[in-house]
């Protein structure tokens, strides 16, 4: 699916002529150095991506503050692949819009390597991800404040930033959403747009009325972000009421706040490492920020007068961090590196979700595939997008639903082994429809699909980050550690055969024809393992490279406070803070995080 519709890019670019007015207020953000207005800030932001734009704006809200963010990408304005949800598809990998990463071989794939998308634009990856808005559940915050033993970090404790983040909106086609989500718990007044599906698909009733066929093992959800997810619910999406990507770049940067005079954002600024300056009360303070605007140009440096805080998410913290010097003093010496301070656990515990993509042929032509074979079509709903934000440009290929499960109470699997979800209101896999193909590889010329993709939720094995040169600039070596622990392939097999359950439901009876390829063979455990191996890949939710553990440990990166452990003046502000990947898209945990963080850096000045 994500090249299924980049030979109609000329009509894209054609119809996009016009579409996005650039605001005037860009005077905050900078693409040259040398413009920056002033020589040091109060605090500097490296990555201007999900989380790191919401501390800059909230450090701002104090006009005594100078913030100054650095971000290594490019701008998100006049992007139509990154304004049109549809279009989400198209920006990774070999785009500008990202770090086109590649893992390392993973031998739980039989040896393959995989892209690994990460954001290279203002926004990060909040500007390029599928925009599923999951709150988390209420057992994933909860093991947070325990890992961390900071009740900071709990479900009750985070709510009011949840809040404080979302601003419940209508969606696109304005149509009656009663009975789809529990607006008790949600709030029109934050800053990051949030909305159910403005398009209705061929597959909604379907979807729905399977929860009643099959009401005992997927069971209706009216509101997942509730923090008990479990069963089916209508997907709740980062995207505004004109059907267009709301990200943290166009919310916690939107117009009324980058004209700030204390706010200032520098692109294509690629740090290369944090410079120690002095020791405070006997802490080494790294305060000097080393970085480049290309790769052969000069290296720059800036200094912070209070902090620095490293937002660059779970794959360019540790990277920078190491490049610094900070990590294991024996591996930095190894691969060319001044050791500056011992803390080997950066780059450590990268967590991520393993996805299957399984595929059936159905029986209609109201899928994806009408779309994105017909130029004339893809450029008539461009046009119904950009006159009267309608249609299904304003949502991304997912479906309006997403299905969590757990694995049966009597599962064998679990045997001798803890339960790797953080409670019983949380789900082993998850299961996401695409009303059409979605794969990796182009959309077949013929037929037309569904997909559901299956995602372990909570996966045992670990990964890492570590550097593949002393040049700060060499991509580091990227590790997810698929399918390492045999308890995930169990789980991801699991999540196929209840894919396979579902469809099974009187509901898609006479619809869905039969498996595509290599999953029509794979009807035995040996043999799904096998597929599993040979097709599996990531989501895009890396979490836990420089995880948070209680004050006074040794093990872990940062404290509760997300200071970096034995340094001064350094915090760690994104997805890499996570000690477990959550059991759900990460995004908006990563917000939250965000929230509390400007708050207890605001309390430390």
């Amino acid at each position: 699916m994500r090249a299924s519709y980049l030979g109609h890019r000329n009509i894209l670019i054609a119809a996009a002529t016009g579409l996005v007015v650039l605001p005037a207020c860009l005077a905050a953000i900078y693409e040259n150095a040398a413009d920056l207005p002033l020589s040091q800030y109060d605090f500097i932001i490296i990555g201007g991506g999900t989380a790191g734009n919401v501390v800059a704006n909230r450090l701002s809200e104090n006009r005594r503050h100078d913030v100054l963010v650095l971000e290594a990408g490019v701008s998100n304005e006049g992007v139509p692949e990154v304004i049109i949800p549809f279009f989400c598809t198209a920006l990774a990998p070999n785009t500008a819009y990202d770090w086109n990463y590649t893992t390392v071989a993973q031998p739980g794939l039989d040896g393959r390597t995989m892209v690994y998308p990460r954001g290279h634009v203002l926004g990060g990856s909040s500007s390029i991800n599928y925009m599923v808005y999951n709150r988390g559940t209420i057992e994933d915050f909860d093991r947070y404040s325990m890992l961390a033993r900071d009740t900071g970090w709990s479900w009750n404790a985070m709510m009011p930033y949840m809040l404080k983040h979302e601003r419940w909106s209508k969606p696109a086609d304005n149509h009656n959403t009663d009975g789809k989500y529990d607006p008790s718990i949600h709030s029109p007044r934050g800053m990051t747009a949030v909305t159910l599906g403005g398009y209705s698909q061929a597959i909604d009733d379907r979807l729905f009325q399977t929860t009643k066929d099959l009401k005992d093992e997927f069971p209706f959800n009216l509101d997942m972000n509730s923090g008990r997810p479990l069963g089916v619910g209508w997907t709740q999406s980062t995207i505004d009421s004109d059907g267009k990507r709301s990200s943290s770049a166009t919310s916690y940067l939107g117009p009324e706040y980058i004209k700030r005079p204390n706010l200032h954002v520098l692109l294509h600024a690629q740090v290369t490492r944090l410079v120690m300056t002095e020791e405070i009360r006997g802490k080494p303070s790294f305060k000097e920020v080393e970085f480049v605007q290309k790769r052969d140009g000069p290296r720059l440096k800036i200094r912070a007068k209070k902090e620095v805080i490293l937002s660059a998410g779970a794959i360019g913290t540790p990277q920078i961090l190491l490049n610094s010097g900070i990590g294991d003093r024996t591996e930095l010496a190894n691969i060319g590196v001044q050791p500056t301070f011992h803390l080997p656990d950066v780059g450590r515990n990268l967590i991520d979700h393993p996805l299957l993509s399984n595929i059936w042929y159905v029986n209609t032509t109201e899928t994806i595939e009408k779309i994105v074979r017909n130029s004339t079509l893809f450029g008539e709903l461009l046009s119904q997008w950009q006159n009267q934000h309608t249609g299904p440009f304003v949502h991304s290929p997912l479906s309006n639903q997403i299905i969590w499960s757990r694995l049966p109470k009597n599962t064998s699997l679990l045997a001798g082994r803890d339960d790797p979800a953080p409670g019983p209101n949380s789900a082993h896999y998850e299961i996401l429809p695409v009303n059409g193909f979605a794969d990796e590889v182009p959309t077949p010329g013929t037929g037309n699909f569904i997909t559901l993709a299956t995602i372990v939720l909570n996966p045992v094995s670990r990964g890492s980050v570590t550097l593949a040169s002393s040049d700060p600039l060499t991509p580091p070596n990227i590790d997810p550690g698929f399918f390492k622990d045999p308890l995930d392939l169990a789980i991801m097999r699991e999540a196929v055969k209840g894919a396979t359950r579902f469809l099974s439901g009187p509901a898609w009876k006479g619809y869905v024809l039969e498996p595509y390829q290599d999953l029509a063979g794979a009807d035995t455990d040996a043999k799904l393992d096998i597929h599993i191996k040979k097709h599996g890949r990531t989501v895009y939710h890396p979490v836990g490279t420089a995880s948070m553990s209680p004050r006074g440990q040794s093990y872990g990166v940062v404290d509760p406070d997300l200071r970096v452990k034995g340094i001064s003046g350094l915090r760690v502000v994104d997805a890499s803070v996570l000690p477990r990947v959550p059991s759900v898209h990460p995004q908006a945990p990563i917000y939250f995080v965000a929230e509390r963080a400007a708050d207890l850096i605001k309390g430390s000045w």
